[in-house]
């Protein structure tokens, strides 16, 4: 039990850091803030001026307020049953804007 080959927690239960299967209300909370402060940051550059292709691409996009809350918190995923899967199971889900899924998933 005690040495060199005693179980660890992986070895143990599999992973040791389980992803949850749906979000929890803080991090939703947190998804929330973050795309109203990706909304702030579009308006601050459209008001200061600066015209480039990013921002017009970035003026497309729904702003927080009109997502849908299946849109905020899941993304369209071809390899899962209902075609969707919860955004915190993508890599780097805090970094990207996945604000546009196809039209009818």
């Amino acid at each position: 039990m005690f040495g060199a080959f005693r179980p660890s927690p992986v070895s143990l239960s599999g992973l040791l850091w389980k992803v949850p299967w749906k979000l929890s209300p803080t991090r939703k909370a947190n998804q929330r803030a973050r795309l109203k402060k990706v909304d702030a940051v579009i308006r601050a550059v459209r008001e200061s001026g600066v015209k480039c292709q990013a921002l017009y691409h970035a003026l497309e996009l729904p702003k927080e307020h009109e997502m849908p809350p299946r849109d905020k918190y899941t993304v369209f995923s071809p390899h899962v049953k209902g075609y969707r899967k919860g955004i915190h199971k993508v890599p780097k889900w805090t970094r990207l804007t996945m604000r546009v899924n196809p039209k009818g998933f």
